[in-house]
């Protein structure tokens, strides 16, 4: 309708209408009948217009409003057939892409890649749900699991979610087990919905691991894996959620490789397919990193209290105490730390904090 109302005006009041022209009037979005302006004939037809897109009759009626703009131009009106000429452009542009936020035009393949991928894998309906996971660590330190959420094909922020993993060390399998577990447990799946497919950054592992934890779960949710080093996509054959439909990979030009537990297909990089899911994983990929920078900025910022000389556990707690957390005591002011401790210590933090600023600095540059 946002959209619509650009090609053809209609009012939204309803009570208390302005004696004089509204700002959507000057906007062009309000043909101003209640305030004198604008033919009500022309209004009506417009709103007929709007009905007759909104039933699906689209086609019709850009063929009428070619027939209405040839006529105005053959009658010499010029300035009507311009009007319908505007109109014309505005209805075809709208078959071209469909708006999903403020800040995201998004082409019609996204759903060329959801109903190419619903083909390709034998799922039972068009998966409007996807979510996406990765891990993210540095070198077991700071383990973290992100979880994106895509609803028809477009990224849903407000449904991302992250976990602080809990099991020590470098085991990408064990943390993609773990994320799982806990996104499938019956509570999150209550509050957060069931997806229709799962996407894991990862190959052959990864997946296992995911569908382990899947299956302890009870459940039978679609899941694949999307390999980084050739993208192929990563299917397990015993996964009963998932059927592999090799005439239509066949007409997509896919390269399948089979093994024993697993199938790999490669599709031409132009696919929507492709194209679609590598959204996903790189956007679980950059919320699980943006979350993993977080923790560690955290815990070297926790660590610097601990190695300042004087400063021992009674001074932390009432630094903690008093701005909040680490980032706080290293964005407060000087005399701010004096009024806690006291100018001598204070004096002793601050050149701490600086050191560690500058050295912040010249990693964030670096990175």
């Amino acid at each position: 309708l946002k959209y619509l109302r650009r090609i053809y005006p209609f009012s939204t009041h309803s009570v208390n209408a302005p004696k004089r022209p509204c700002l959507q009037y000057h906007l062009g979005l309000c043909p101003g009948i209640e305030g004198g302006k604008g033919d009500i004939k022309v209004y009506r037809d417009n709103l007929k217009k709007l009905i007759q897109y909104l039933k699906g009759e689209r086609v019709q009626l850009i063929r009428d409003t070619e027939r209405e703009m040839r006529q105005a131009a053959k009658a010499q009106d010029f300035e009507l057939a311009a009007m319908y000429r505007n109109q014309l452009h505005a209805l075809k542009g709208l078959t071209r892409q469909i708006v999903f936020s403020d800040r995201e035009f998004l082409d019609i393949s996204k759903d060329k890649g959801l109903s190419e991928l619903t083909d390709i894998l034998g799922l039972e309906k068009i998966p409007r749900r996807i979510e996406g996971f990765d891990i993210s660590h540095m070198q077991g330190t700071d383990n973290v699991a992100s979880m994106v959420v895509f609803v028809s094909g477009v990224p849903d922020k407000a449904a991302y979610r992250k976990f602080k993993l809990r099991i020590p060390g470098n085991d990408d399998f064990a943390h993609m087990h773990e994320a799982l577990s806990r996104r499938l447990s019956e509570k999150n799946r209550k509050d957060w919905g069931t997806p229709d497919l799962i996407l894991i950054d990862g190959g052959k592992g990864q997946l296992q691991a995911a569908i382990k934890a899947r299956d302890e779960a009870g459940l039978q949710i679609p899941m694949i894996g999307l390999a980084k080093r050739e993208e192929e996509i990563v299917i397990h054959k015993e996964s009963s959620a998932v059927t592999i439909q090799r005439l239509k990979l066949n007409q997509a030009n896919a390269l399948i490789t089979d093994s024993d537990v697993f199938s790999l297909i490669l599709l031409p990089n132009r696919s929507h397919i492709v194209k679609l899911l590598q959204r996903v994983r790189d956007e679980s990929h950059r919320f699980a990193v943006s979350y993993h920078s977080v923790l560690k900025r955290q815990r070297q910022t926790a660590s610097l209290l601990d190695d300042i000389p004087t400063i021992g556990p009674a001074t932390r707690k009432k630094l903690l105490r008093t701005f909040g957390s680490m980032r706080g005591v290293t964005q407060a002011r000087d005399f701010e730390i004096e009024k806690v401790v006291g100018t001598k210590k204070a004096a002793i933090l601050q050149q701490y904090i600086r050191a560690y600023k500058r050295k912040d600095n010249a990693l964030g540059r670096n990175s």
